[in-house]
């Protein structure tokens, strides 16, 4: 009894003197881990897919895989546009990035509002985008750009303090050693040994990364790839352990039920409010995360699609990283980087409902139009995704008292309302819809002194 008394003293001085939590290697421990501030505030990221997939740049970024497994559209556009005998090693040389500017794609994330940028460091093609020493000869240093586009993204980011982001894809399609551990129902490890541990360590201690977005978790479990290791190393040892942040894909067993954030599942959309921080990672080509040189306009979203969507996320206390398609010579095309402008335009006004909020105790509204919640301190946001007929919005959820004040970010003045006893908090907006665009697409009221 003594001996427990005295490991209990112990326990509760090491708890309360600011001694560091030590993690082990397993999930229950690290799902602990209190996940850094700084990612819940930021709500809006920038996703970047970027590889030797650029460079044939046509169906999607899963472009070698297709080919390989003989569908008919890429067996096709190879027949058509390469010689016999052309490989995808041949790729790489016009995966040239002679006009990647990252200072200009800074300025652009910037404008755009976002928050932070997730470059991808490796797809699952295994081409690395920094002069990996695993990788020889497949990497961006020693081939194509003969550049390190890893560490120059990330030196143009830190000049206007933006958190950067590492995406790492866990395994490679057709690398031997990970085919040879496959072979072996994943019982062997010398793929994970000696190319995706070398490289996760790496990424971390070059880069000092602020997130790693890792993916290629569906084909085997977290301890082929020794995922808690490596997180456990990540949050006690590593020089990034009390900012980094990681996802959720970490084996076909991790997903949505372990990790810092949850991704679940591309384009994931929850329905109701999710108990753990979640993030919806979505592209603006509906058809493709890689850039597509025979896309369409009608094929991408636009502006209201892309608003529509943040504010939803953000209601359900999610983050939204929106991706985008380089070219194989470093380009981010016009349209996207239009699209990119104007959601920062309109994050520039309204962003005061986005940025560091919370979800409030009601997410939506749905009366005549869509409404959706967000709180900060004792403030409520309620942004409103259609302008009402008769210029009169409803407000269900709300309650008012005698110190309720109305006003719509972007204008001066308070808004005059009233009590409906069943339909809620009548405001009368502005004859005309202010905005920054010739159609807007949202517009948010700032309500104070209401529960």
């Amino acid at each position: 009894m003594a001996a427990a008394r005295f490991l209990a003293v112990i326990l509760f001085v090491a708890l309360h003197s600011g001694a560091p939590v030590r993690y082990t290697p397993d999930w229950d421990s690290l799902d602990k881990r209190p996940l850094p501030c700084w990612y819940d505030e930021a709500k809006f990221g920038i996703f970047l897919h970027w590889g030797v997939f650029s460079v044939p740049s046509f169906g999607s970024e899963w472009f070698w895989w297709n080919w390989e497994q003989k569908s008919a559209a890429y067996v096709q556009f190879m027949s058509e546009n390469y010689p016999p005998g052309f490989t995808y090693a041949d790729f790489a040389p016009q995966f040239t990035a002679e006009f990647f500017d990252p200072d200009a794609w800074a300025e652009l994330f910037a404008a755009a509002g976002a928050r932070y940028v997730v470059l991808t460091t490796k797809h699952h093609e295994g081409f690395t985008n920094w002069g990996s020493p695993v990788s020889w000869n497949w990497n961006a240093v020693d081939n194509g750009p003969h550049r390190d586009l890893v560490g120059d993204l990330g030196d143009a980011l830190k000049k206007r303090n933006l958190r950067y982001g590492l995406y790492h894809s866990l395994l490679e399609w057709f690398h031997p050693l990970y085919l040879a551990d496959k072979e072996c129902g994943f019982k062997t490890q010398t793929f994970v040994r000696m190319k995706t541990m070398p490289e996760l360590y790496e990424l971390v201690m070059r880069y000092k990364p602020d997130l790693i977005w890792s993916d290629g978790d569906w084909e085997s479990p977290d301890t082929y790839w020794n995922a808690t290791d490596f997180l456990a190393w990540l949050y006690n040892e590593s020089p990034i352990k009390d900012k980094v942040v990681v996802n959720d894909r970490w084996g076909i067993n991790t997903s949505c039920h372990h990790g810092g954030f949850y991704n679940c599942a591309d384009k994931y959309t929850p329905s109701t409010l999710p108990d753990h921080k979640w993030e919806k990672c979505t592209s603006i080509d509906h058809h493709s995360w890689g850039y597509r040189r025979n896309m369409q306009v009608n094929q991408l979203m636009d502006e209201g699609s892309i608003i529509s969507e943040l504010v939803q996320t953000v209601a359900y206390g999610g983050n939204y990283l929106l991706n985008v398609g380089p070219s194989k010579e470093g380009l981010i095309m016009p349209i996207f980087q239009e699209r990119l402008r104007n959601v920062g335009k309109w994050l520039s006004i309204n962003g005061e409902a986005i940025y560091a909020t919370k979800p409030w105790r009601v997410q939506t509204d749905n009366c005549t139009v869509n409404v959706w919640y967000t709180a900060k301190d004792s403030v409520v946001y309620g942004t409103f995704l259609k302008w009402p007929t008769g210029n009169v919005l409803k407000l269900q959820s709300p309650k008012p008292t005698p110190s309720t004040n109305v006003t719509m970010l972007g204008l001066t003045g308070l808004l005059h309302w009233k009590e409906d006893p069943d339909l809620g908090i009548l405001v009368n907006l502005p004859m005309i819809p202010p905005g920054v665009f010739t159609v807007e697409y949202a517009w948010t009221l700032k309500l104070e002194g209401v529960n």
